[in-house]
């Protein structure tokens, strides 16, 4: 049998022939990514202004009907949150164990989600719980020993999104231990989210990844000399590389910009704002070629309310009303919270807290975290009777405003317990050094304070800053052995904030703090936000 081959140059043409013409790209696709930060789990709107100017924002149900008109627009969408979801909640998610804020994350259909110090408040198996319950993936590239704490929980997860390979890698924020209750993050480690974030990307590049996000509990926190943002966000963004947009968290700035090779993108909290960024992914060049952020205000006047998510919340307010729409007294205007000020200064709210936990159990001294106040007062919550006088749209006019218990339970949703001890003024002293070690920048241990008061100088080194401190009536107290009789929370007694003087086993507890103050207040009637001059700044002392 003779057989006959074709010369190779004969073969290759014939080959060629017979191949099909390749597959030209397709056209550019724009991706949407739709992002909030440091939810908190407000389910219910927020009050922006007052008077006949007021109207409200957020709220669960609104976020999602936002969130399907920007999906009806571009299918190509990946919703995304960078951590605090729940924790520090109001009562409609925290008095049923942040279950509501799960399910009604899931109604709003998120994608993904990091862990921001608040996901540890109650410890880590009652966060597996919330994890378990989720239809979006949890995801944090920073932490070790994570598969000995946490199941369920990924590095990086790769999305497929209009044909385009989108890796969201998450990251915690290093300090959380410093942040909850000693011992809330098991044996877990956070380490450096730059090195893990770049590790993670490369494991997704290998994986076909060929657009970057992170979402990352840092944030903004202030500004330099040129008016350019600084803080954590900014510098894990000048520090990593390959990521095309990262989302910040934590601190409830409001930021849009380059840094580095990336758009970064911070949100004001609780739902005031969300960002919607569009990045557009060539097919032919296989790179990014623009990425765009419009913060959106979601305005609860311009949207129907998405009723799957308000039917979500149903059982849970009926059963909520029941406990906490009782009246329990009356402010003479809002105790302003917000915007950092009791992270930064006296407030009246700080005074009524700790004047609470002083008068109820007769002691020299009370003490509050700053970070642990976290709601005006009246709040946000939202009782059935539209009779009662409120700062919300809907309700009666004020000042002056009717108090429900909600109110109180949203001021302080942690469900601390006052603790009462003796301390010593080098305690004390050690105690108001740390109050103070933060600033000018805002943070959660700065203390407010009642039966006495200090003053500071912020231009001294940073444990060396507190100048004089004073009983109520002026008698100095010395940074010495003698002992005080002190009210403080649980968690600043067990440590909590970097309050380690107070670490020492001491204590006898005693109530809730939030029953404390509801009952200093139905005993008072009437309240007004004032500010003495218990806490002073000052210059060259």
């Amino acid at each position: 049998m003779l057989i006959r081959t074709l010369p190779l140059a004969a073969l290759t043409l014939a080959l060629v022939a017979c191949s099909p013409d390749p597959v030209p790209p397709g056209p550019p696709v724009t991706l949407q990514f739709l992002d909030v930060s440091d939810w908190h789990a407000q389910l219910d709107p927020l009050s922006v202004g007052s008077g006949t100017g007021a109207y409200q924002v957020g709220g669960a149900a609104v976020l999602s009907a936002y969130f399907k008109q920007d999906r009806a627009s571009n299918p190509n969408t990946l919703t995304l949150t960078g951590g605090d979801a729940y924790g520090a909640s109001p009562p409609l998610s925290g008095f049923f164990g942040e279950v509501p804020a799960v399910e009604a994350m899931n109604a709003m259909g998120f994608d993904a989600d990091t862990f921001g110090n608040h996901n540890f408040d109650r410890g880590t198996a009652f966060l597996q719980g919330l994890i378990d319950r989720a239809k979006f993936s949890y995801l944090s590239a920073n932490l070790e020993n994570l598969d000995a704490n946490l199941r369920n929980v990924a590095p990086y997860k790769i999305f497929t999104v209009g044909g385009v390979k989108v890796a969201v890698v998450g990251l915690t924020n290093p300090e959380a231990p410093t942040l909850v209750a000693p011992g809330a993050l098991g044996t877990l480690v956070v380490t450096d989210p730059v090195a893990a974030a770049t590790r993670a990307r490369a494991a997704a590049l290998t994986q076909g990844a060929q657009v970057f996000v992170a979402i990352a509990h840092l944030g903004v926190t202030g500004q330099d000399a040129s008016r350019a943002a600084t803080g954590p966000l900014i510098d894990f963004a000048k520090s990593v590389r390959g990521f095309d947009v990262i989302f910040g968290d934590h601190t409830n700035e409001k930021f849009s910009g380059f840094v580095g090779d990336a758009l970064v993108v911070e949100n004001l909290s609780k739902g005031a704002s969300y960002a919607k960024v569009n990045l557009t992914y060539d097919l032919a060049s296989r790179r990014v070629t623009d990425r765009v952020n419009t913060f959106v205000e979601p305005r609860v006047d311009a949207v129907t309310p998405d009723p799957a998510v308000e039917q979500v919340l149903v059982p849970y307010r009926a059963q909520l009303a029941q406990q906490l729409d009782r009246r329990v007294g009356v402010a003479t205007d809002v105790f302003p919270r917000g915007g950092n000020v009791e992270r930064l200064q006296e407030v009246a709210l700080g005074d009524l807290i700790a004047d609470a936990f002083r008068a109820r159990y007769g002691t020299q001294l009370a003490i509050q975290n700053g970070g642990s106040i976290r709601s005006p007062l009246p709040s946000s919550y939202a009782p059935q009777d539209k009779s009662l006088r409120r700062p919300a749209p809907g309700y009666q006019p004020g000042p002056p405003y009717d108090l429900v218990a909600g109110d109180v339970y949203s001021v302080l949703p942690f469900g601390n317990t006052v603790v009462t001890r003796t301390v010593t003024g080098t305690q004390l002293y050690a105690a108001l050094e740390n109050s103070v070690s933060a600033l000018p920048a805002a943070s959660g241990r700065f203390l407010q304070v009642s039966g006495f008061s200090f003053t500071y100088d912020v231009s001294r080194p940073v444990g060396s800053r507190v100048v004089r401190v004073t009983l109520d009536g002026g008698t100095p107290i010395q940074k010495d052995a003698t002992t005080h009789t002190l009210a403080l929370s649980d968690f600043t007694n067990s440590g909590g904030d970097e309050y380690t003087m107070f670490a020492d086993g001491q204590g006898t507890t005693r109530e809730p703090d939030a029953q404390v103050v509801l009952e200093y207040i139905q005993g008072l009637g009437t309240v007004t936000p004032t500010v003495g001059q218990r806490i002073r700044a000052v210059t060259g002392n």
